[in-house]
């Protein structure tokens, strides 16, 4: 593996400690290892926490560790004894062998936070010396706390939380935190780089493994928007026109994706000849990647049922309940959708005007697909809801952060 596909990630505490930097670095190392990096990351507490990141232990790096707490209490008063410059020297040979084959390290809060002075002076060291190169993720300064600047004191190795290092590329988390660290250090804010921390969908949704499996082979979270027709393969569900609804939308919304979850209906052998028409009508309509049969995406060519919990974290999932049938009993669906605060365009029907009444959008299951996806576009076009939804997947997932902006930035060194 070449040296630009090898990170360290640094921190007092790692994963499986539960805490906001902990969390960032779990994401950042599991997602960069599945872009193909190698990650090692260094902590004084914490542990093994995912397969493929290599965990290294080194105790003095934590800020409880009781040598650094020792030292930490004779720094407060203003005390820089040879206690300090010996762990000082132990981290710098120590974090010199872990460091040296890695391309770049991001450091968390260890240039601008005291809780470990030992570690930010090594890292001091190491950086002159040109060792690694430093990505300085700041979420916490010291000599901008009122809670902490008691504790601190001119000159070194306190000034080092407050002055720019050569060759670090410095990273604040949002623009107030940015602006701080500008004014902190002297530099202008625009020479920092902003990265986020984000979310996590698949867990904030309580999506199960089938769903995440299926949002990741078809790429569900950049459709845009997702539709959900939950139904049998029947001809009274009217899929095709549900099918030339999403072909006229991508005029207007080129990443709109339609998914139709169950099977061919059981009790009509028409059914199948029913299926096999709708994938023409597909074919023809060049919305094969647009459009999927769930029931087609099964292992070994088996046919793939979706259980009720894989159904719900659907709807979840989704940006609106299609439902264009012709004719339903009563029309579940619909229910269920209000439950999962999902929007419905639904056909205009006896079941769905007594389910549902005024508090969905209705419309002709007769009429013309152009004129029903304007509708949808324009429904789409004016929800805020909705459009926070898109600005959070695409802005502010860990995955499109690290695609976006983490992987630019070890790559490049620049702000991205």
């Amino acid at each position: 593996m070449s040296a630009n596909k090898k990170v360290a990630i640094l921190h007092f505490a790692g994963p499986p400690i539960v805490g906001g930097v902990e969390s960032t670095i779990y994401h950042h190392a599991v997602l960069l290892v599945e872009a193909g990096y190698k990650v090692q990351v260094i902590a004084g507490r914490g542990g093994d926490f995912s397969a493929g990141v290599d965990f290294q232990s080194l105790p003095a790096v934590d800020s409880r560790h009781p040598e650094v707490l020792e030292i930490g209490r004779e720094l407060a008063d203003g005390n820089v004894s040879e206690r300090f410059e010996s762990l000082r020297d132990r981290l710098v040979e120590q974090l010199r062998s872990l460091l040296t084959p890695a391309q770049t390290c991001i450091v968390h809060n260890a240039l601008t936070l005291h809780k470990n002075l030992p570690l930010t002076a090594a890292l001091k060291i190491l950086n002159d010396q040109g060792v690694v190169r430093f990505l300085a993720w700041c979420h916490d300064f010291a000599w901008l706390d009122p809670l902490y600047t008691p504790h601190l004191h001119p000159g070194y190795p306190w000034d080092l939380l407050r002055q720019v290092w050569q060759g670090v590329h410095y990273v604040a988390v949002s623009q107030y935190r940015r602006d701080l660290l500008a004014e902190l250090l002297g530099i202008q804010p625009q020479t920092i780089s902003i990265v986020t921390p984000g979310v996590d969908v698949f867990t904030f949704l309580d999506l199960d493994s089938l769903v995440q499996e299926l949002a990741r082979k078809l790429d569900l979270l950049q459709s845009d928007p997702l539709l959900l027709l939950p139904a049998r393969i029947t001809r009274r569900k009217n899929i095709q026109f549900a099918i030339q609804v999403t072909a006229e939308l991508k005029h207007s919304k080129p990443r709109a994706t339609l998914l139709i979850t169950g099977p061919p209906g059981a009790h009509n052998p028409r059914n199948l000849a029913y299926l096999e028409s709708l994938k023409s009508l597909r074919r023809k309509l060049q919305a094969e990647k647009d459009v999927h049969f769930l029931y087609e995406l099964g292992v070994d060519d088996q046919p793939l049922y979706l259980p009720d919990e894989s159904i719900a974290g659907l709807f979840r999932l989704a940006d609106l309940l299609f439902f264009p049938s012709r004719r339903e009993g009563f029309g579940i669906p619909v229910l269920e959708a209000g439950l999962a605060r999902l929007p419905v365009f639904a056909s205009n029907i006896p079941p769905v005007r007594e389910s549902a009444g005024h508090l969905v959008d209705t419309f002709d299951p007769s009429a013309d697909p152009q004129k029903i996806a304007r509708s949808i576009a324009s429904f789409l076009d004016g929800d805020r809801t909705y459009q926070l939804k898109r600005r959070v997947v695409e802005r502010f997932t860990w995955r499109a952060i690290l695609r976006n902006q983490v992987i630019p930035m070890i790559q490049e060194g620049v702000p991205s």
